[in-house]
């Protein structure tokens, strides 16, 4: 069996063939550069994003659980999640869902072995940065209402439960599940965002509605962090696409620009709507589109032509508007900072949107019935069955996860008093601002 992630990675590189894995100094460097980018999106971009939009009282407490999410998710990735999601399992039938257990604490990796042309530790971190930004989509659902230490058990457990095995059958190599379906997922969308936000959704209505919701006026602490939070998205999402091209090569630039090209056009999509629909364009709306749009060409970016890009990225917008205005206040429920509505709906668009716009290009895709045979159709077959197996996968662990979690923290859900005084204070004893 190959190792895993090799002929993925064969198929994006631009070398016929290796006779032998080679270091090259300049795929090396844009790997970490691009482990350096996608880091700094969740401590700094997302964090930002999210405590920006909640209330003051809870502002701090939101950066924490993002920042918490981390932290713990890049440690249990080492423990035990990287050899879970690209470890070989002992069994054909257990290598579909996960692999195994072979390689904890990196016991069977050596700092001089190579995935492809850079140090497989890059690949490593690279992919540890993606495990840890995947659960700390979640928090932005259970904001304003989930202890923390709840929030921190489900973390450790989720991402061996649920994003690993979700990671190991998408990206896994030969012997996964999806990925010997032929299932395209160039960046995460099933990966991380159809996975985080679906998480988001079930663990805000386990938990429960915020006190007040939809009643109370729910002011947000400061459009203006949000805002600087979506920017830190933007440019660490450079990284987090163009990385998965694991190189700096032509399908590195490609992934560059489509994203850049969805991006912007999301943003004015969702802006132009708010416009039509409510009179007034705001910060807020940009900042959303654009948060749509980074999302729905996650899955496509190296696999897309522009054009392709900016439908990927205009639809992206309007499916993700329709979650966040329509679909939520319909449905009732608490999904306090629209992870599903951005998210999983903009993940699960462009998911589905890479089998129908995917170039017919063999030099650009890893698998999957439209590089065997070009047939299309059959493409957008897989997918359907990629976003239904994650979504089922997620659905199920994120249920089991978030009980047992519960159980061991005695309830998920914080005091009355300690929701009304607000988490900043009543759980760190600190405040997001003393002004």
């Amino acid at each position: 069996m190959k190792l895993k992630l090799f002929a993925l990675m064969a198929a994006l590189l631009p070398i016929a063939a290796f006779a032998e894995d080679k270091l090259d100094t300049g795929d090396t460097a844009w790997m970490m550069i691009s482990t350096a980018l996608v880091l700094l999106m969740t401590p700094a971009g997302l964090a930002l994003f999210y405590a920006g939009m909640t209330r003051s009282k809870n502002a701090l407490n939101t950066y924490a659980m993002v920042m918490g999410a981390f932290v713990l998710a890049f440690v249990v990735w080492i423990i035990a999640g990287y050899s879970i999601a690209f470890g070989t399992a002992e069994s054909a039938g257990i290598q579909k869902f996960i692999g195994g257990l072979g390689n904890v604490l990196l016991s069977e990796t050596k700092w001089t072995d190579l995935s492809g042309t850079y140090p497989t530790y890059v690949f490593v971190a690279f992919q540890g940065t993606f495990a840890a930004i995947t659960v700390a989509i979640a928090s932005g659902s259970v904001i304003g209402r989930m202890k923390f230490s709840t929030w921190m058990v489900i973390v450790a457990l989720w991402g061996l439960v649920v994003y690993a095995p979700i990671t190991h059958m998408v990206w896994g190599g030969d012997g996964a599940l999806l990925f010997d379906a032929g299932a395209l997922d160039f960046a995460g969308g099933t990966v991380v965002h159809m996975n985080g936000g679906l998480a988001g959704l079930v663990l805000a209505i386990l938990v429960g509605k915020r006190a007040g919701y939809p009643k109370v006026a729910m002011k947000p602490f400061s459009i203006i962090f949000t805002a600087a939070g979506a920017a830190l998205l933007w440019f660490g999402w450079y990284g987090f696409n163009g990385g998965s091209a694991f190189g700096a090569n032509a399908i590195a630039g490609l992934a560059v620009l489509t994203t850049t090209v969805a991006t912007a056009a999301a943003g004015v999509t969702w802006l132009l709507i708010e416009w039509v629909v409510f009179k007034k364009p705001t910060l807020l709306g940009i900042a959303s589109g654009i948060i749509a749009g980074l999302v729905a060409i996650t899955p496509a970016a190296g696999f897309v032509s522009v054009g392709g890009a900016f439908i990927i990225g205009i639809f992206g917008s309007v499916i993700a508007f329709f979650g966040v205005v329509t679909l939520k206040k319909k449905l009732g429920y608490d999904d306090s900072l629209d992870a599903f509505g951005i998210h999983f709906l903009a993940g699960l668009w462009g998911a589905l949107a890479t089998g129908l716009l995917a170039l017919n290009d063999k030099d650009l895709l890893w698998d999957g019935p439209l590089k065997e045979s070009g047939d299309r159709m059959g493409q957008f077959m897989v997918q359907i069955e990629s976003v239904l197996v994650v979504g089922i996968w997620t659905l199920i662990g994120t249920v089991v996860v978030y009980y047992i979690a519960s159980a061991l923290t005695g309830g998920a859900r914080v005091t009355a008093e300690s929701e009304e005084m607000g988490l900043d204070e009543s759980v760190h004893g600190e405040k997001g601002m003393n002004l």
